[in-house]
Order: C-alpha cells, then structure tokens, then sequence
C-alpha cells in the first residue's frame, strides 16, 4: 500500500508520519507524477481555499475526480474534509465528491479551538483536536455517520471517502489511519 498526502499546505507531514506509524509507505502528492504513484490518498488540515486553487494551478482537479470516482480511498481531515464536500456555507466550490455541506469555522476561530474525546463506531473513542473546525450538514442518503460532537456529525464515511472535521494526527492517535487503511483503503 503506498499512501499519499497532498502536500499542497496543511500539516501533511503529520499525516505522513501517522501513515507510516501504521505501517504503510508514503509521499507527498504535490504534482500529477506524483499523484499517479498512489493507491490512496490523504488531503490534510490546513486552508481549504488555499488548497483548492493549489489543486487547481497544478492540474490536480480532474485527474482527482477521476481517481475519486473510480474508488480510490480519501481520507479529509478539517480542511480535507471541506475540500471533499458537496458545498459549503459560503459558496466556495469544494470537489463535490462527498454528499455533505460544510460549514466552516463553526466552532469558532483559532483561539476558541479544544480538544475532546469522539466516540467513532467501528474505531473507538478517539481524541480529537478541533482548530477552526467545520461543522457537518445535511449528509445525504449515501452518508454513514460515524460520529458526533454537540449533536453534529464531525466524522462521516461514504464508500471510499473518510471525512472528518478534526485532527487525529494532532492528538497523538493512530486510530482514525489505522481505519482508514484497513477498511478503506
């Protein structure tokens, strides 16, 4: 399994660290040829406008539609997570590729940011850290709900897409990879 993380801007070493914990190879995906090499990818925490012009000024969006649409496992974390969504709040056009709304920064901005435990079926309890984190709306039909926080879903999964609004690799936990590896990816 090679794993990749879209190192476009967020906290990707992170992940990248978290993936190889678990036992699987990784690189960074910045570029097409980098891109083509991987079985699965991670799309990190970060700035999801900032990620989503980087996806487009490399070329990177339809060739990860395609990837998306023929099964490859994804894996959102925060901003990853706005980055797959159908839509969010303010109208800034994410993929499209997982059938939630977001709406960011919902738990407040950087200084109102927490920690807590989520508990996440078929993981566990997880600690999780949310830094201006995105609140999940409307999953559609095709959209399991893994788990919640303050009545809202922040951890969702449709067939090969994992979405969640916080930061397991900031938590110093590998159970939301581990997840992702073993029944995803």
């Amino acid at each position: 399994m090679r794993a990749g993380v879209l190192a476009l801007q967020g906290d990707f070493a992170e992940h990248r660290r978290a993936l190889e914990a678990c036992g699987a190879s990784s690189v960074e995906v910045r570029t097409l040829e980098d891109f083509e090499g991987v079985d699965a990818l991670v799309i990190p925490g970060g700035e999801s406008t900032t990620m989503l012009k980087l996806i487009d000024r490399y070329d990177l969006r339809d060739p990860l539609l395609k990837r998306i649409e023929a099964g490859m496992p994804v894996f959102g974390t925060c901003a990853g997570a706005i980055v797959l969504a159908a839509w969010t709040s303010d109208g800034e056009p994410p993929l499209g590729v997982l059938d939630i709304g977001v709406r960011r920064n919902a738990y407040g901005r950087q200084r109102e940011s927490f920690e807590a435990e989520v508990e996440v079926a078929g993981v566990g309890v997880v600690p999780a850290v949310f830094i201006r984190a995105p609140v999940f709306e409307a999953p559609g039909p095709g959209v399991e709900v893994l788990g919640t926080w303050a009545e809202h879903p922040v951890a969702v999964r449709s067939g090969n897409l994992l979405a969640i609004a916080f930061h397991p690799e900031l938590a110093g936990t590998l159970s939301m990879h581990r997840y992702f590896l073993e029944e995803l990816a």
